[in-house]
């Protein structure tokens, strides 16, 4: 295999801590179905901000490579290596990648669910300091390993959007899908105003529905979900029943047809059941941890609501982002989504500036 032995990469040892930048391994060859890749692009996630912050953590985690939303061109492949639609992964090829799966366990064999792999291995599951090192995305160079999906881009597809698609936009798609799809006219409400809300709302204006309402903050943000299709936006001055109102108004005191959580504050699960229609779907996307959300169950069960959780997406959802993004270049504005590229040295920056809501999602080029 020709290319680096090792590669600069931004290692997350300490909560909240600027990242080190150390010299990480790569593997001397590269096992059939993985590649090496240069990272050319990689955006931060709002996982990444908790991650970083230790609002969201796993045993033994540290230190890790953080970065699941990335974009690279490939340097070398195993033998056999080929993407998800089956094309022959090859040295100079731009690809995007989904998160491993094993193949084998009870979510891939009996489920047939990516999503459920027991053995799932984002860049932020995999220690630093363990072989294979460097897979999440602010690194120069990252080893894509068998399991993971991988699918070979073409030109048009810009790197920002290649790499928000991993996570972000997928993420979104998967979740639309398990709320079984928008019904043309239907009243929508999305609880959050970061890249996954602003996302959801051109979701839901693309699908016809109307009217669509996002909450959230701070106002910057709100005036872009705007720009992205939202009917009326909805700020965190005033309380829940401010908002509830809010929602009742613009849906003429009918509620919401389907309501998606991507904020995971507290208190958004009573709120979307409150501002909720009779007959609603209710899908929590944004909330993490195992801490404990009240919900009105009188109020679930007197309006027959449906509560779905969606976790993130695979393979399928990530191919079917990238299609969402070029279909509907020319009515959206993509790029406004993103920050101001930093190298790798600006990524504890950015990272920083993610967390006082500065960034929706800011761009590392490593």
């Amino acid at each position: 295999m020709t290319g680096p032995t090792s590669t600069r990469a931004a290692v997350l040892r300490e909560h909240g801590a600027p990242l080190a930048i150390e010299e990480l391994p790569l593997p001397a060859e590269c096992e059939p179905g993985a590649a090496l890749v240069r990272v050319d692009c990689a955006t931060l996630c709002a996982t990444d901000v908790h991650l970083w912050s230790g609002a969201m953590s796993f045993p033994d985690m540290l230190p890790i490579v953080l970065g699941h939303e990335m974009t690279g061109t490939v340097l070398a492949a195993g033998p056999g290596t080929r993407d998800a639609l089956g094309r022959t992964v090859k040295a100079g090829d731009r690809i995007g990648w989904s998160e491993s799966t094993c193949g084998h366990c009870h979510g891939c064999t009996v489920l047939r669910n990516p999503v459920a792999c027991s053995e799932r291995g984002y860049g932020f599951l995999q220690r630093s300091d363990r072989w294979p090192h460097a897979t999440g995305g602010l690194a120069e160079h990252v080893y894509v390993t068998p399991g993971a999906q991988k699918l070979v881009l073409t030109d048009e597809v810009k790197d920002t959007w290649a790499a928000a698609a991993g996570c972000a936009v997928k993420t979104v798609l998967h979740a639309y899908d398990r709320a079984g799809g928008v019904r043309p006219g239907s009243s929508v409400v999305v609880q959050g105003a970061g890249a996954l809300g602003i996302i959801a709302t051109a979701v839901a204006r693309a699908s016809g529905a109307g009217p669509v309402v996002t909450i959230g903050a701070p106002d910057a943000r709100l005036d872009l979900a705007r720009t992205f299709g939202a009917d009326t936006v909805v700020g965190l001055d005033g309380g829940a029943e401010d908002r509830r109102a809010a929602v009742l108004d613009a849906t003429r005191g009918h509620g919401a047809d389907l309501v998606l959580d991507v904020a995971g504050a507290p208190g958004v699960g009573a709120e979307a059941v409150g501002m909720a229609a009779f007959g609603a779907r209710f899908v929590v996307v944004g909330t993490t941890g195992p801490g404990l959300e009240p919900l009105p169950l009188g109020t679930l069960m007197g309006k027959e609501l449906t509560v779905l959780g969606s976790l993130n997406g695979d393979i399928g959802d990530y191919h079917r982002a990238i299609g969402f993004l070029l279909a509907f270049r020319n009515r959206f504005p993509w790029d406004e989504l993103f920050g101001e590229p930093a190298g790798l040295d600006g990524a504890s920056a950015a990272l920083e500036s993610m967390s006082r809501l500065e960034q929706v999602k800011a761009v590392i080029r490593p």
